[in-house]
């Protein structure tokens, strides 16, 4: 297998630059051609009908018939105009990615293009091999998309794409975006009831979301040269590199020249769509990079960066690249992260995170402040389970991600300041002129702008005017952790709300009784919040004596999601049943079971057919110069040392392989899926990645550099 190694080394060697220029310099000019979202409904639909579509949108209601007929006519003949000759419903099923079934535009029956409101509004995907948590039987084939009429839809290659939510026959959601939307809508109900505490005119709050997105970047037919990354998505094997990132020369560095390419040309076709690209930049890892997209609503944010991975791939081939959005592709190296950053925006344009010099504001600001940081607080474990997946596994706790504890950050002066307003007094922070906000409330002291550190160790910080929810994996979908998190969000702002109105009944003064429950919400929840470094052992200890959790496995981290607490809150607003979370637990199992297994099998095919065969190559090699030496005289002590440390360490992996593999069969005839997955957390990946990996790297080094058969960490890490 060495051969493919270096022949790989030899294409990349005659790699060409793909120089790439937009059209036109002004991105302004073509931003958002290839998407037919609000702005362009607004110049293509009649006024009465799109007033219907933007009210549907803002007041969650269904658009009627005739509405949608006028809407599909209109995208039919944009998406023509640009050339498309297709349409689907691009949605997003429990895999994990997207899914998309094309229907010509074309009816031959009547011999033209047609495309009609019912085909925009609902269409009809086999259901039937999509994972459904056992809510569906595999001869159960009907499954219904239904148009997600907030979401734009948007042109690629010559498709028109329709974004839409997947259900079942029977009415259960199979996807993420469904859920995502109704705790979207909770959110919103909830945070404008405690707005008009403060201010009559705000009528919508609207959750907004930036995703920055980590990747790998590695040359194509290195990748290809790599049966782990091909099939696992992850090196299982390879020794540390001698130069890693421990220079921090990387990071922020100036851009490799064919990844600039790279950039340029997603980036150009990204914009295209709609998808708001902003920032990119080298990032920790060498080959690691990142790109950021401004803000905007939650659900559009998490399908433009469904989207964006996508174009990234696509793109990526053009340039002869792969993309690597596994959590941990290499080990020693930092992991990949989507962090999600995450504020509040009512209609009247205020955040309802970002400090204001305005004393109502400011009030306004403490009060979901505080409600945030309680909702994380009571519901740290399901938040936790959110962001829950067999790559995150790896990358939790290591190297600058956040550890598997959840914990809020909010920096040294807001700590003063929730300090200060829960023992009832004032405290004077000086920052100089014009950087403090005075409330005007006296037991709530002036605070500063902007007066947070970041802090890369924390799973959810604050960072000013937003929160920064970090344990995010790179290759998740953001829907999940965002449901999660509005969820929670929603359900604490229900009982903010209600204990206000309780104290006001009582004949506390609202402001007075706003600062009271504040104030308790402080003292209750003040456990969760930490400033400190999430990698020490002390905040291991620290954490357990406060009563948080600390599960760092996926398949413990999941069960959350069934207990009764959160069953009730999602059931209570009406986000999913105790059906469908049932379904989703027993899905999220099932794939990190079947990921596990196919890793340990790449981990037994790699070490059995070619690192073993070519270590007692390379060891027969040395038995013969030993002999040589011997025959001559000379002392082959060192060769003699070698061959034995060789013949330790290929039998160390052949024994470990096979017990390995002895345990699958055992674990597999287990009918409990929890129990099994526990077993392959545990019995498999535990007990024999390390094991097995960490005697094949230390074959890498002693087997002739000519004759390994892997692509080096060097090689993918530095050669472009």
């Amino acid at each position: 297998m060495a051969h493919l190694r270096f022949e790989a080394l030899n294409k990349l060697t005659g790699r060409q630059r793909v120089h790439v220029e937009a059209t036109n310099p002004k991105i302004s000019e073509f931003f958002g051609e290839n998407s037919f979202g609000m702005k362009q409904m607004l110049g293509s639909l009649a006024p009465a009908v799109y007033k219907k579509v933007s009210e549907s949108i803002k007041n969650h209601e269904k658009i009627d018939a005739d509405t949608a007929d006028a809407v599909a006519s209109a995208a039919k003949s944009w998406a023509m105009s640009k050339g498309a000759t297709h349409f689907t419903h691009w949605f997003q099923p429990l895999t994990g990615g997207t899914a998309e079934k094309h229907d010509s535009f074309f009816d031959a029956i009547s011999g033209i293009e047609k495309f009609k409101g019912s085909e925009l509004v609902q269409q009809e995907p086999d259901a039937s091999s999509f994972p459904s948590g056992g809510i569906r039987s595999t001869f159960e084939a009907r499954g219904y998309t239904a148009w997600d009429p907030t979401s734009p839809m948007f042109i690629y290659g010559k498709t028109l794409c329709i974004p839409t939510v997947f259900v079942s026959y029977t009415g259960e959601t199979l996807d993420t975006k469904a859920p995502l939307l109704k705790a979207l809508k909770a959110v919103d109900t909830a945070a404008t009831k405690v707005c008009q505490f403060f201010d009559k005119d705000i009528s919508n709050v609207v959750a907004s979301l930036g995703v920055e997105q980590e990747y790998f970047v590695v040359d194509r037919a290195l990748y290809m040269a790599r049966p782990d990354l091909v099939m696992a998505g992850r090196t299982v094997f390879g020794h540390a590199p001698a130069r890693g990132q421990q220079l921090e020369d990387h990071y922020f560095g100036a851009i490799p020249s064919r990844v600039y390419d790279f950039m340029k040309d997603f980036e150009i076709e990204c914009w295209k769509l709609g998808i708001p690209l902003r920032t990119r930049h080298n990032e920790v890892a060498p080959s690691q990079f990142e790109v950021a997209p401004l803000f905007e609503e939650v659900n559009a944010a998490n399908d433009h960066n469904q989207l964006l991975m996508d174009v990234m791939s696509r793109v990526a081939e053009r340039h002869e690249l792969k993309i690597l959005f596994h959590e941990k592709p290499f080990a020693g190296l930092n992991g990949s992260g989507k962090h999600n950053n995450w504020s509040l925006i009512t209609n009247t344009g205020v955040n309802l995170f970002a400090p204001s010099s305005s004393a109502r504001d400011n009030l306004l600001f403490l009060t979901f402040f505080v409600t945030a940081i309680k909702a994380v607080h009571e519901q740290a474990d399901l938040l936790r389970a959110s962001i829950a997946t067999a790559g995150n596994d790896f990358r939790l706790g290591a190297n600058e991600a956040p550890p598997a504890i959840m914990s809020v950050f909010i920096g040294k002066q807001m700590t003063a300041v929730l300090d200060e307003l829960e023992k009832k007094g004032n405290v004077k922070i000086e920052k100089g002129d014009n950087m403090y906000m005075k409330l005007g409330i006296d037991q709530i002291p002036e605070i500063i702008l902007d007066a947070t550190d970041r802090n890369r160790t924390s799973p959810f910080a604050f960072t000013g005017n937003k929160f920064e929810f970090r344990a995010v994996g790179s290759s998740d979908n953001c829907a999940t952790p965002m449901t999660a998190l509005n969820l929670i969000m929603a359900e604490q702002l229900t009982q903010f709300h209600a204990a206000v109105s309780k104290e006001i009944e009582k004949g506390t003064e609202k402001r007075l009784a706003i600062v009271n429950v504040l104030r308790k919400y402080i003292k209750d929840s003040k456990s969760i919040r930490f400033e400190g470094d999430g990698y020490s052992d002390e905040w291991v200890r620290d954490a357990e004596k406060k009563g948080l959790n600390n599960i760092k496995t996926m398949p413990r981290a999941i069960d959350s999601y069934l207990s009764k607490k959160s069953v009730e809150l999602f059931e209570k607003h009406n986000v999913l049943s105790h059906k469908e979370l049932e379904a989703r637990q027993e899905i999220k199992l099932e794939g990190y079971m079947k990921k596990v297994q196919i890793e340990a099998r790449v981990i037994g095919d790699l070490a059995v057919n070619h690192i073993i065969p070519t270590a007692i190559s390379y060891q027969n090699k040395l038995i013969q110069n030993a002999n040589g030496l011997k025959g001559l005289g000379i002392d082959n002590k060192a060769v003699v040392d070698t061959i034995k440390e060789i013949s330790t360490l290929t039998q160390l992996i052949k024994t470990s392989v096979d017990k390995m593999i002895d345990e699958r069969k055992r674990i597999n005839k287990m009918t409990d899926t929890h129990k099994r997955a526990v077993a392959y957390c545990d019995d498999v990946k535990e007990k024999y990645f390390d094991k097995i990996r960490d005697a094949v790297d230390k074959l890498e080094l002693l087997v002739d550099d000519e004759d390994w058969p892997l692509v080096k960490y060097r090689e993918l890490l530095f050669l472009r």
